[in-house]
């Protein structure tokens, strides 16, 4: 795969970077099957290297995938890397990096994401962890999967979050490395299942977390984890 990589050097610094971040993205792809946030080919994982945009094929299962198997786009769509068809949720990946700083997208069919946004148009604030998404969770509204207008639909979702619920549908998170964009993705279906746990006694309404709580919780997490 390298020298693959090698010919298409103007594509965002493709090479040995590229392909430390395909054996990274498949590895994470492969996690999202083993932690049980997709079903068979469901889901989507891309890493953006310079201008080059690697992400999964399309319908392909991710444990035949190898180093030859890699799939890279420039930013505007074109393929400049492998045979494969990419992913046919490109157009979200491709808008979460035109518009933002990131690095990495994850996007799942999770069961308890999925379930919470047919129910829901925000997931209520029922953890502090809501604030390391940038606040609660937004839906977007439904459309075609892999279609501009769910694009658009997930973008303005995604306005000051990292992370957003997709109606009948599932989840997508953003960050600016891979572990990162997963670790988000993990900690938003816990949060969903939370609530509709509590959501689910009967006679209680779960508590929900202010707005300045959520602030306070923000600047907490500023600061967690281990310095520089």
């Amino acid at each position: 795969m390298a020298e693959r990589c090698r010919e298409h050097g103007p594509h965002g610094g493709a090479g040995a970077e590229a392909a430390r971040a395909w054996t990274a993205l498949v590895a994470a792809a492969r996690r999202t099957v083993s932690d049980g946030l997709v079903v068979g080919t469901s889901g989507n994982v891309s890493v953006r290297v310079g201008d080059l945009v690697l992400v999964t094929p399309s319908g392909v299962p991710y444990d035949r995938l190898t180093p030859d198997d890699v799939t890279g786009v420039d930013l505007d769509g074109r393929q400049v890397l492998g045979t494969l068809a990419p992913t046919s949720e490109l157009p979200m990946h491709l808008a979460v990096y035109r518009a933002t700083d990131a690095r990495a997208v994850v996007h799942t069919h999770a069961l308890y994401a999925t379930a919470v946004s047919t129910l829901v148009g925000e997931l209520p604030a029922i953890h502090y962890m809501s604030a390391a998404l940038g606040g609660p969770v937004r839906v977007a509204p439904y459309a075609t999967y892999g279609t501009e207008e769910l694009a658009g639909n997930m973008l303005r979702a995604l306005d000051g979050r990292s992370g957003c619920l997709l109606r009948n549908h599932g989840a997508i998170t953003h960050g600016t490395t891979l572990d990162q964009a997963y670790d988000r993705t993990a900690q938003l279906e816990w949060m969903c299942r939370l609530w509709l746990t509590a959501s689910s006694v009967p006679g209680h309404t779960p508590t929900l977390l202010t707005p300045a709580q959520l602030a306070q919780a923000a600047d907490r997490l500023r600061g967690y984890g281990q310095r520089p």
